[in-house]
């Protein structure tokens, strides 16, 4: 059976999309993700995603990462998934979309087309919670007068404030803990800018990370890195930049692209 794949970006955070429209495959998901995100045997891209279009406004995200493992939610990904869906059902710049995630219900708006491969898009993230430390954080042996906050958007955060997130071994780090979406973040270069690394559980380190750029932002608001009065938070990435706004009762709003890359035929 030849099904067809679509490869988009968040970020250089890329993904690969099936559409389960095409029916659905026999066989196990994990093992599909595997072997399609193989950056060398296979397409290539940092995690599989399952769109399912339930009507004109209303979709179905399952993600699993490039290593097999579930992930139960991704702001670049659903962002790739929302461009998919978006350029099948040839709706307008303006349409939002509520997206079913392992997370809970997401709103997707598309803010604006930029062409035909790139969408502007904003996700409601939903709050931000606090979480109890790892069990094996502290095989980290991280400086204890370092700034450390754990935290929920549906995945699990851990946030590290350093001085330049350039010169950390980020590969290592994120090796002792790889069960952990582990960000590593420096104030700046702009007032109200944060500067990140991330090492994704099931991933390795990405280009960007959209849960992760919500999480370092409230982190960054709450350590005094940017001005808490700052109405969205600039988040530099290795693959580029998204906006956050974090409300004062921790609710993530992420702004950010969504580039169409390529299109696939596989045999599954």
């Amino acid at each position: 059976m030849q099904v067809s794949l679509t490869k988009h970006h968040g970020l250089g955070n890329d993904f690969l999309v099936y559409n389960r429209a095409q029916g659905e495959i026999a066989g196990e998901w994990p093992q599909r993700a595997l072997e399609w995100c193989h950056r060398e045997n296979g397409i290539g891209a940092d995690g599989l995603l399952l769109l399912g279009i339930e009507n004109d406004s209303t979709l179905s995200m399952r993600l699993y990462n490039a290593d097999g493992s579930v992930a139960e939610m991704s702001g670049n990904g659903i962002r790739c998934l929302v461009q998919a869906a978006h350029s099948t059902l040839g709706n307008n710049a303006g349409t939002t979309y509520e997206v079913i995630t392992d997370a809970g219900v997401r709103e997707v708006t598309v803010v604006s087309h930029h062409s035909d491969e790139q969408i502007l898009v904003r996700v409601d993230m939903g709050e931000v919670s606090d979480l109890i430390a790892p069990s094996n954080w502290h095989e980290l042996q991280c400086d204890p007068l370092r700034p450390v906050r754990h935290v929920s958007l549906g995945n699990p955060h851990s946030v590290v404030g350093v001085d330049d997130v350039v010169s950390v071994d980020l590969a290592s780090l994120g090796a002792v803990v790889p069960h952990i979406n582990l960000e590593i973040i420096q104030p700046g270069p702009e007032e109200n800018a944060i500067t990140m690394r991330v090492h994704e559980r099931g991933a390795g380190i990405t280009q960007a990370c959209g849960t992760g750029a919500c999480a370092a932002a409230d982190a960054a608001i709450a350590w005094g890195f940017v001005p808490s009065t700052s109405s969205e938070v600039i988040v530099h990435m290795d693959g580029g930049d998204a906006l956050v706004h974090i409300t004062e009762n921790r609710h993530a709003v992420l702004t950010g692209p969504a580039v169409f890359m390529s299109e696939h035929s596989v045999t599954a």
